[in-house]
This record gives C-alpha cells, structure tokens and sequence, in this order.
C-alpha cells in the first residue's frame, strides 16, 4: 500500500499544562484512530534550516514546518481524508499531503 508524508505546517502551541494535556489527547486519539495506517505517528520539529545551492536561511521558508507524520493509504484522496481529522487543523495550522515514491 501507498505510504504518503503530511508534513505540518503552523498551530498554536498550547499555553497551559491543560491545555497541552488536551492538544496531546486529541492527536492520540486521532492517530490511533487510524490503527495500522499510521506508519510512523510522527513528531513536531524545531527550527529547520532552507538550504540552497548559492544560501542557507535560517527561517525554514515561506511556510515552514512543524512536524510530520507518515500513513499509509490506497490512495492520495484516501490520505487526504485521514488529514482532515488532524488536530492541528483546530489549531489554525495545514497539512501537506504527498505519496512517498518508493524508489
């Protein structure tokens, strides 16, 4: 089956131990919704780097990333729905949906 990448990108961090608590139990419940389809549940990431041929910046880009995951699915349309139920969504971030070709 089809492995895709969501990458995410934004949300608002959570400000209060509760809060966290609760952030933390909706991205549970979501991913292990999925059972078996989450290939690797993922992680946030802390400062990226873009690097070019000619400059690296230290701003990770015009939308950088703040963590990632990997699913598997039959299809894009199939991973697209899985993202939809993602908990950083509520939170005012995205979620960039693409296959992993297996090379």
């Amino acid at each position: 089956m089809p492995k895709f990448l969501f990458v995410y990108h934004g949300g608002k961090k959570p400000d209060t131990p509760e809060a966290v608590e609760e952030v933390m139990a909706k991205w549970g419940a979501w991913v292990g919704g999925m059972g078996a389809a989450a290939v690797d549940p993922g992680n946030p990431v802390g400062m990226s780097k873009t690097v070019a041929s000619s400059s690296v910046a230290d701003n990770g880009g015009a939308n950088p990333a703040s963590g990632y995951g990997i699913v598997s699915a039959a299809s894009i349309e199939e991973a697209v729905k899985q993202a939809k139920g993602c908990p950083i969504l509520e939170a005012g971030g995205t979620v960039e949906v693409a296959e992993i070709i297996e090379m």
